[in-house]
């Protein structure tokens, strides 16, 4: 049968001379893969564009659960971006919120609440300030969390500063492991909780040194809870940039 559906671009896969494995989270069916072939062709005719990570697409297609490799018989976009493919910044902040969702999507079961929150994040970041933008990474790994069971709690008090990473509450004490953060990290990171939308985020600054830090908590954070997270290639690249 064949299905409407929005789907953002999670990663793209060449496979043999012209074709491509794209794997997309649609707003019908969650993650899934398409072969889409030709897609690399030389001209016009070339779909290859529409294939960058983040892209938010427009499809119509063939979809049957007893496979593991789907179609797509139209394509076009649904939204095109002004800034994050061509500004460096944002374009490295969108390429680190889509392996995260990739990362974490393990099942390909429909989540519309979650995907309704990936094209509104991805949306916002594309015509954010700067001063937005910086803290973008952060915030989004704190509300995607929520969506998966293990939302940090907001326990933060001038005697609760202590993040405990594996169990996302604030204590008085360091915990008898290494996952956890104190001081100016762990106060930043409960300023950001109480974030309520996107454009409060240039209230808060936070340096690059204390940002790279708490960034590469996070994936410790996200590896704790998330069975065979692994590492994130894009946050070499993010730190990078945001610094």
């Amino acid at each position: 049968m064949i299905f409407h559906t929005k789907g953002i671009v999670l990663r793209t896969i060449k496979y043999g001379e012209t074709s491509v494995v794209v794997n997309i989270f649609t707003e019908l069916f969650g993650i899934q893969s398409y072969m889409v072939n030709g897609a690399r062709t030389a001209g016009n005719s070339s779909k290859a564009h529409f294939f960058q990570p983040s892209s938010i697409l427009d499809l119509q297609v063939y979809h049957n659960e007893l496979k593991n490799l789907q179609r797509i018989k139209e394509i076009k976009w649904n939204y095109l971006y002004r800034n994050i493919l061509s500004d460096v910044t944002k374009n490295a902040i969108a390429l680190y919120m889509v392996e995260l969702l990739q990362k974490c999507l393990k099942q390909p079961e429909s989540n519309f609440e979650l995907f309704q929150f990936a094209e509104d994040a991805l949306m916002t970041l594309d015509i954010s300030e700067e001063a937005v933008a910086a803290n973008f990474p952060i915030y989004f790994s704190l509300q995607l969390a929520q969506f998966f069971g293990f939302k940090m709690q907001d326990t933060y008090s001038d005697t609760r500063n202590v993040l405990d990473l594996q169990e996302g509450i604030f204590k008085e004490h360091p915990p008898h492991h290494p996952h956890y953060l104190q001081g100016e990290q762990s106060y930043h990171i409960s300023q950001l909780m109480k974030t309520l939308h996107p454009n409060e985020l240039a209230q808060i600054r936070i340096n690059k040194f204390l940002r790279r830090e708490i960034l590469l908590a996070f994936q410790s954070f996200y590896a704790l809870h998330m069975q065979d997270f692994g590492v994130m290639k894009t946050l070499p690249v993010l730190q990078e940039i945001l610094s």
